[in-house]
């Protein structure tokens, strides 16, 4: 039997990558840095091991490959920014041992993680709207818009994220801040759209599904959606993964303002939290990610209908003592 390792199965995304996957009748191997009876998902896979922190590099590199090693890993799928970094920086590492790592090329990642690039980048391509965005430190404060938004260039789930009301305000974060890797954006206002995009990089093929996010947790999971089809957007994000070269499932963000622009905010190079809700509305992102390499065409998309979908929390015992 096939072997994917699924790393951070405490995340958003893991409970429908673990069921696709076990439904390819794979077997799946589930890691985490918190202990069994903390993750439901920890019962739902085949064999789940408590991980290191991946700030530890030597120690979750060494824990990864022994794991590896000793379940016969085929593949691997990270779950989380951090995670993905890290993956990016060693593929060389777990290539040699004959393992893949499910994410797209270095230098797409590269791209996509840094906020600055990825902003020059297509800007440079003219394909869809961006915020206007410079390097704080680079910044004329008295001449910036506001109310502004500052964020790290690698942030992740809206960490290191601030509104910034007033031009005074602005100079008391820059004195107490270390402001080298932010950059400065004038806030716009408008509701999020994420865009779950699948491509081959092989085949040129690309499927989108696109979802209006009405309820969000603080660090930006969607809880309730609208899943919808918007031939303009879905051709945007086609010709974005082309030129940024996306290999597998990511995700895109946008705001969408009160009269129907698109403003790109951000690529994930991941599964986004939400991903469940696109193979609900009728297309598998997961298996078809899979199918990114494993050198099998990803499948065509039906037409989806408009539908809301809400998420549901639900408890689970895991250990009684």
């Amino acid at each position: 039997m096939k072997t994917v390792l699924v790393t951070a199965i405490g995340s958003f995304a893991a409970d429908i990558v673990i069921k696709k996957m076990q439904e390819e009748e794979y077997t799946v191997i589930g890691c985490d840095i918190y202990q069994k009876e903390w993750l439901a998902d920890a019962y739902h896979v085949d064999f789940f091991y408590q991980a290191p922190l991946v700030s530890e590099a030597e120690a979750y590199q060494n824990f990864i490959l022994n794991l590896c090693q000793e379940h016969r890993v085929e593949y691997i799928f990270p779950l989380t920014d951090i995670e993905v970094d890290f993956y990016n920086k060693n593929r060389e590492v777990f290539e040699k041992s004959g393992i893949t790592v499910c994410i797209s090329s270095t230098e797409a990642i590269d791209i996509c993680r840094n906020k600055m690039r990825l902003n020059q980048y297509l800007q440079k391509n003219n394909i869809c709207s961006v915020i206007p965005t410079v390097m704080l430190q680079e910044a004329k404060i008295q001449e910036l818009d506001y109310p502004a938004v500052v964020k790290p260039t690698n942030g992740r789930s809206s960490q290191g994220l601030f509104y910034i009301e007033s031009a005074e305000q602005m100079e008391n974060f820059v004195r107490n801040q270390d402001i080298s890797n932010y950059i400065v954006q004038p806030k716009i206002s408008g509701g999020i759209i994420t865009v779950d995009v699948v491509r081959n990089q092989e085949t040129q093929t690309t499927q989108c599904v696109a979802r209006k996010e009405l309820l969000r947790t603080l660090n930006g999971a969607g809880t309730t959606v609208y899943v919808f089809h918007d031939s303009v957007l879905e051709k945007q994000c086609r010709e974005l993964a082309a030129v940024l070269g996306v290999n597998g499932c990511v995700n895109f963000e946008f705001i969408e303002t009160d009269s129907g622009e698109h403003f790109f905010m951000e690529c994930n190079p991941r599964f986004s939290g939400g991903v469940e809700f696109s193979c609900i509305a009728g297309y598998d992102c997961v298996r078809n990610h899979l199918r990114c390499f494993t050198g099998e065409e990803i499948e065509g998309k039906e037409d989806l209908k408009n539908q809301y979908i809400a998420r549901k929390y639900e408890e689970y015992v895991t250990k009684i003592e």
